[in-house]
């Protein structure tokens, strides 16, 4: 027999609204007290109306994140899996996940309906852009939100992002060391941030190496399969052809790969690649293992967003308000010296 948050009141000689902001763990409420609250919830099978409890505390119980349908983020298996990770911690805190569809052009009107409705507690705000009037807009709403990514002006908000420039620095000094000097970078758009701050590492890194960058080589295309393929055609066809190239999103480095296969070219030997995130698990390149500049699994990133975005909507104090993880290299056979 389950037990209602009058009788569990009662049964404590405590108010209901008592119990329930120790059920929910807020801080004003005793530790001491919220044990013992806790304790006689499991032992007396108490089953929170979730209804009486949202109005009771004013919360939705969910999390939102705003996304164009025809988004490119959305079929990428990396995002997906993030989304995964941050997915199973909101659960565990019996706490939905709230994908909204909105046309880029009136995106940050849902932000608006979003907010102003209280139709969550938090957002994340994803793939953040160098100058993001979402984030201005949250920022001057007071409404709680973690970033995933940073802005060119990262204070004053939580967010959670990889040190991209780094990543395109190991990847340039790596091909350097092999003897590489023609180097080709492949990017999205630089208006995300992202891609801005591995394209500075990439330039930044040929600096160092005393090689001057050439903007011949330097392609930039949408975050797709197909750009990446686009790309790959346009560096072949060059009469002098880059002996590298580094991507800098994953998806972009699949088509670029497929690509110079169906051109016979032999990546590792006639021309290396390194692509940022790597390529998809489920990738089918028979006997091809590609070199990457990796990141903590995506998974994992979910579920730090998950705990951030969590606090924020229990208005909690974060532990850590920015959280900056460094990249990796991972070798594999799809770079080597150039011939020649």
């Amino acid at each position: 027999m389950s037990i209602n948050l009058k009788a569990l009141s009662a049964k404590l000689g405590l108010s209901p609204t008592t119990v329930s902001r120790a059920l929910s763990g807020y801080s004003d409420v005793s530790p001491a007290t919220r044990e013992r609250v806790q304790q006689a919830a499991r032992e007396l099978g108490y089953q929170p109306n979730r209804a009486a409890r949202q109005v009771a505390l004013g919360r939705a119980d969910a999390v939102g994140i705003v996304y164009p349908p025809a988004s490119e983020f959305l079929g990428n298996p990396s995002f997906r899996e993030t989304l995964e990770g941050l997915a199973h911690v909101l659960e565990q805190s019996e706490c939905d996940l709230l994908l909204a569809a909105a046309p880029r052009q009136n995106e940050l009107r849902v932000y608006d309906r979003m907010v102003r409705g209280r139709r969550v507690d938090a957002l994340i705000v994803a793939h953040t852009l160098r100058e993001d009037p979402r984030i201005a807009y949250l920022q001057e709403a007071g409404f709680p939100f973690v970033a995933y990514g940073r802005t060119e002006r990262p204070e004053g908000f939580p967010w959670l992002d990889f040190d991209n420039e780094t990543g395109s620095r190991v990847a340039v000094q790596r091909l350097v060391a092999l003897g590489h000097r023609r180097i080709a970078y492949v990017h999205v758009p630089l208006s995300y941030n992202f891609a801005h701050q591995r394209h500075v590492g990439y330039l930044a890194a040929l600096a160092e190496a005393g090689i001057a960058a050439d903007p011949s080589i330097v392609l930039g295309g949408s975050m797709d399969r197909r750009a990446g393929y686009g790309a790959a055609q346009q560096l072949l066809a060059m009469p002098q052809r880059p002996t590298a190239v580094i991507v800098d999103n994953n998806l972009g480095g699949v088509g670029l790969i497929r690509a110079l296969l169906d051109q016979g070219v032999a990546v590792g030997r006639e021309m290396s690649v390194i692509v940022n995130e790597g390529v998809p698990e489920d990738t089918l390149f028979a006997g091809l293992t590609v070199a990457a500049i990796r990141q903590p699994t995506p998974y994992r990133s979910g579920q730090t967003l998950g705990e951030m975005v969590l606090a924020l909507a229990e208005r909690k104090p974060l532990e850590q308000a920015q959280v900056l993880r460094q990249p990796e290299l991972s070798e594999g056979n799809s770079i080597g010296p150039p011939q020649g």
